[in-house]
């Protein structure tokens, strides 16, 4: 149940009350305690109502936030808590708030890799070490897909920095379909992840064309001091991967229509996790097959999630995309045909 910031000051200034034995507590001592905390913490000085810590009191008793907490009226007057050991600070974590936390480490730890988070290593390494503790060894109930030998990841902070305060890059970096590596000056302007690959996107020194480079393909990288940085005049990172799947596109690339055939057993799958935020039914067919259409950059992330359907989907439109399909498979069938020496 979430509870906000003025409510959490109130629950923990009524607990360091209720705490002082040394000192006898009436409704309006503790309405006056939570009016002072909230001018301190908050700056809010008009002071709460009467209900109000009244409402407190009862969702502290409550089980609603875990608390239960044991507090009591004597002398029809005074409120303290039963027991002289309790404080809401003690109340043990509970298996739903150990899993939210879980995820919340596991969440965190993504970003280990850029120094903005360095700060917190610290913090996330605590927070893990007492939900761990507090588990006592538990099974875990998510797991993050990663890919920690992946090459390039150290180069994640550099380029962050560099993006950020628009500084220019000395690359060394080769392509995959490259003999060797080049050197040149690039200009950073988006950081993408896509399966658990990193890219970053920006425009090489003397070129106009926006260049999309893998982290795990450089060889060296530094700060170029004395380069003048460019500005990104060029595209909107925001709305710039809208019509793409994966991280494929150049500037100016239009669209297509890609209509495709998906049989019974496959079309509820894509029907769940479409290939595009742009996917619709066309047509729903009396055997269950279903036809489906989308409206996007055709490129290998594309034809790559189609080929993982194999025979479970027959491409209908473009004739481009029909062809290329007829083309690999023919070579698909040739490869398989063929002996391996």
């Amino acid at each position: 149940m979430p509870v906000n910031r003025n409510a959490l000051i109130r629950y923990k200034t009524i607990d360091t009350c209720l705490r002082n034995r040394y000192r006898q507590w009436t409704l309006e001592d503790l309405i006056d305690a939570c009016s002072d905390a909230l001018y301190e913490y908050e700056g809010i000085d008009k002071g709460i109502s009467k209900r109000t810590v009244q409402m407190d009191i009862q969702m502290m008793r409550s089980e609603k936030l875990g608390y239960n907490a044991p507090i009591i009226v004597y002398d029809n007057k005074y409120y303290t808590y039963e027991d002289e050991d309790y404080s809401i600070t003690n109340t043990p974590l509970s298996e739903q708030d150990l899993k939210v936390m879980s995820e919340a480490v596991e969440v965190l730890r993504q970003f280990r890799s850029f120094s903005y988070f360095s700060g917190m290593e610290d913090i996330v390494s605590r927070l893990e070490d007492h939900v761990t503790s507090a588990k006592q060894k538990t099974t875990p109930v998510i797991d993050f897909e990663k890919n920690e030998s992946l090459q390039g990841l150290g180069y994640l902070d550099t380029i962050y920095n560099a993006i950020v305060n628009k500084q220019v890059l000395e690359m060394k970096y080769r392509s995959f379909k490259a003999r060797s590596a080049s050197n040149f000056l690039f200009y950073p302007y988006l950081l993408k992840e896509y399966r658990n690959r990193w890219f970053v996107f920006g425009i090489k020194k003397g070129t106009p064309m926006l260049l999309n480079l893998a982290l795990d393909r450089i060889h060296s990288l530094q700060i170029s001091e004395n380069e003048p940085y460019r500005e990104n005049t060029i595209f909107d990172p925001a709305t710039f991967f809208d019509d793409v799947v994966g991280v494929t596109k150049t500037l100016n690339q239009k669209t297509e229509t890609v209509r495709f055939w998906a049989n019974a057993q496959n079309a509820p799958y894509i029907q769940t996790k479409p290939l595009h935020r742009s996917q619709q039914v066309i047509e729903e067919q009396a055997d269950g097959s279903v036809i489906f259409e989308l409206n996007v950059i055709i490129n290998q992330e594309l034809q790559r999630e189609i080929f993982g359907f194999a025979d479970n989907i027959k491409v209908l439109a473009p004739q481009s995309l029909v062809d290329f399909f007829r083309w690999k498979f023919r070579l698909a069938k040739e490869l398989y045909n063929k002996e391996v020496e």
